[in-house]
């Protein structure tokens, strides 16, 4: 053979080992690594929710407004009757020193002047109690009303609903009655019912025996 075929044979014989040992190097087995674990999101703190419907929170109601001034009317035998307005958590003796006190000689043992206050009530001072007194005329048992057990009613402390009980009253007149003692402090006398609008000669003469200042 001559010397440029040896070569040649030589030549590829240094490829085909060198591309033998590049295949096998690139087709060895490898290590697989293992990655490491993400950190879970749990060192953040998490939002807190509002509250959801139908929870206790969700369902406290909220709260109420606080309650407003009370409207009392005080009658009877004091200095100055007639509807007042009075803060919030009044007590009786508030209502008596808004109505300018006690007349003097009045009986006031059966009042209780500790007791709080609703609004819309009446304080009655110093008359017979009302045999048919019931929740919310602002009378304490036993002391304060409008009418005892066959006696007249009292101008100055009856309720609506007693004035209608008279002959011939009824719910305008009776509201007519209560107005005409608001804005006059009370009756000074039975005859101060001619003064009330609506109340004539004859319906004066009707209700005359039957009523008292």
């Amino acid at each position: 053979m001559e010397w440029r075929s040896v070569a040649a044979l030589v030549v590829v014989a240094v490829v085909a080992v060198v591309w033998a040992a590049q295949h096998f190097w690139t087709g060895r087995p490898e290590p697989v690594r293992v990655p490491d674990a993400v950190p879970q999101a749990a060192s953040v703190a998490p939002e807190s929710p509002g509250p959801v419907a139908g929870t206790p929170a969700a369902d406290q109601p909220s709260p109420s407004p606080s309650a407003g001034p009370l409207v009392v009317d005080v009658s009877g035998k004091v200095a100055r009757p007639g509807v007042h307005r009075l803060p919030a958590g009044s007590r009786v003796e508030d209502a008596l020193e808004a109505a300018g006190g006690v007349r003097p000689g009045t009986d006031t043992s059966g009042l209780n002047r500790a007791r709080l206050l609703t609004d819309g009530e009446q304080v009655a001072v110093g008359v017979d109690p009302a045999p048919d007194a019931g929740p919310g005329t602002g009378a304490d048992p036993g002391a304060a009303g409008a009418v005892g057990a066959g006696q007249p009613i009292s101008l100055g402390a009856a309720t609506a609903g007693q004035l209608e009980t008279l002959p011939g009253v009824g719910p305008v007149l009776a509201g007519a009655i209560i107005a005409y003692r608001t804005e006059n402090g009370g009756f000074q006398s039975v005859d101060q019912l001619r003064d009330v609008r609506g109340i004539g000669d004859r319906r004066f003469e009707d209700l005359r025996e039957l009523v008292r200042p």
